[in-house]
């Protein structure tokens, strides 16, 4: 096996980021603000990644009605705040203005080959290779992986029993409500892109719009007490998370009730284990019966859909809201073993066979991105630096042991290695870099052995 590239208090002269959205964009800042060249690699013509719906890439799956689901306060950069003026759920579009006026206001758009999609990224002895689809290749002491894990649909696996002969679509490929103008349609799902579109076409379909789910989530407001709803978990960020859980369930409680009232299914999970759904609006068409809930699907027929209960409606449109697999198609298995949602990560950062492999916003956290990703990054940027040292392999390891079984206990079977707690993960990266500062000064400051003479 080639061994890992070492920094050794040596700078490495080049490292390639793949991709420009949010966490590409804070990579390459992150480099640069470290002293490290940095080339980043981009399929579509501008940054912004998947808030970008206008992206030449084809890979945003945002939609016109499409907002924060975090308030601003929680979702920015650091580095960067949002406007002061802006409400505190921006949309799509603004935020996808906010990334290019963050690449524009750092200099990083010189710094990104837009039309330029990675093919291969291969390891040799002396560094990695990254092929592109024009045919090019260069070489980098490093790869930061950043090309995002909310672009490659995931549909019912196995597929439901039975024909449908109506119109199937993918959550990723809804841009307005006006194909659904006149239509039945059935919204499968119970995440935040299902109530959107869901609330969506509730105002332009033929009939009450079908929800269907086999599992249920806790669906939180965006506002409780006058304040946006995450603002206040940021309040009580420090205390465990069960606790937490009893305090966010109870407010929860007492301000709209649980889902069950709302003839949804129970939730599968406490608060903080299943990532709630955040919706104003959903609630407000399930009462009014612009949306009916439906039981999970039981077999399709036609142009009818059967669910569990027994029940069948006639359907013109089905919405699949059912999520998106991790594709990272440019790294061959040995990098990635047989599931990317089950590889290893020292911070959920740094490949543990290779640190000069590092990927940055692969993972899954109950709160916002981008402060996740701006502080993956600065930790990649350390290493890449040379100013940070990583611990030894083992103890790499029985952190992500300890992290994993932490993650199942509370998460269970759902994506567990990939989970993060959002104010956990960012108050201890911060930590890990000044440790690993430590860790490098230590090292540097051993005295070398004198050779003797034979």
């Amino acid at each position: 096996m080639t061994p890992p590239l070492e920094p050794s208090g040596l700078r490495p002269s080049r490292v390639a980021v793949i991709g420009a959205g949010a966490a590409g964009l804070a990579a390459v800042k992150a480099l640069l603000d470290a002293g490290v060249e940095v080339v980043a690699y981009e399929k579509g013509d501008r940054p912004g990644g998947l808030w970008a719906r206008d992206n030449s890439s084809g890979l945003s799956p945002a939609y016109a009605s499409l907002h924060l689901n975090t308030s601003k306060g929680r979702t920015e950069f650091a580095d960067f705040p949002m406007p002061a003026q802006w409400s505190d759920y921006p949309s799509a579009d603004l935020v996808a203005g906010y990334l290019a006026d963050y690449a524009q206001t750092f200099g990083l758009t010189r710094h990104i080959r837009f039309h330029t999609a990675v093919t291969a990224v291969e390891r040799t002895d002396d560094g990695w290779l990254v092929r592109t689809d024009d045919g090019g290749t260069d070489r980098y002491d490093g790869v930061v992986v950043a090309n995002g894990h909310n672009w490659d649909p995931r549909l019912p696996d196995p597929a439901y029993p039975g024909e449908f002969a109506g119109t199937q679509l993918h959550a990723h490929d809804y841009r307005d409500a006006e194909i659904f103008r006149g239509r039945r349609v059935l919204v499968v799902g119970m995440g935040n892109s299902a109530m959107d579109i869901a609330v969506d076409a509730s105002h332009v379909g033929g009939a009450p719009v079908l929800l269907s789910a086999r599992h249920g989530v806790h669906i939180m407001p965006k506002y409780l007490f006058g304040r946006p709803a995450d603002a206040t978990g940021g309040a009580i960020a420090a205390l465990p998370w069960r606790i937490r859980q009893r305090i966010a369930e109870t407010m929860l409680r007492l301000a709209v009730g649980p889902p069950q009232r709302y003839g949804l299914p129970a939730p599968a999970g406490g608060f903080f284990q299943n990532h709630p759904t955040i919706s104003d609006t959903i609630l407000h068409r399930l009462t009014h019966g612009e949306v009916e809930p439906r039981p999970g699907i039981a077999r399709l027929d036609g142009t009818r859909v059967v669910f569990t209960d027994g029940r069948a409606d006639t359907v013109d449109v089905i919405v699949w809201c059912t999520g998106y697999r991790v594709s990272i198609p440019f790294l061959s298995p040995r990098w990635l073993g047989p599931d990317p949602e089950r590889m290893p990560l020292y911070k959920r950062v740094f490949h543990l066979d290779d640190p000069s492999l590092t990927f940055v916003g692969l993972m899954q956290s109950t709160g916002a991105a981008l402060p996740v990703v701006e502080a993956q990054a600065k930790l990649a940027a350390a290493r890449y630096a040379g100013d940070y040292a990583l611990p030894p392999p083992d103890r790499q390891r029985r952190d992500v042991e300890r992290a994993l079984r932490a993650a199942t206990a509370r998460w269970g079977d759902r994506r567990p290695m990939m989970r993060i707690d959002f104010d956990a993960y960012v108050a201890d990266l911060p930590r890990e870099i000044r440790a690993g500062r430590t860790r490098r000064a230590r090292t540097t400051a051993r005295p070398t052995p004198e050779r003797t003479s034979a």
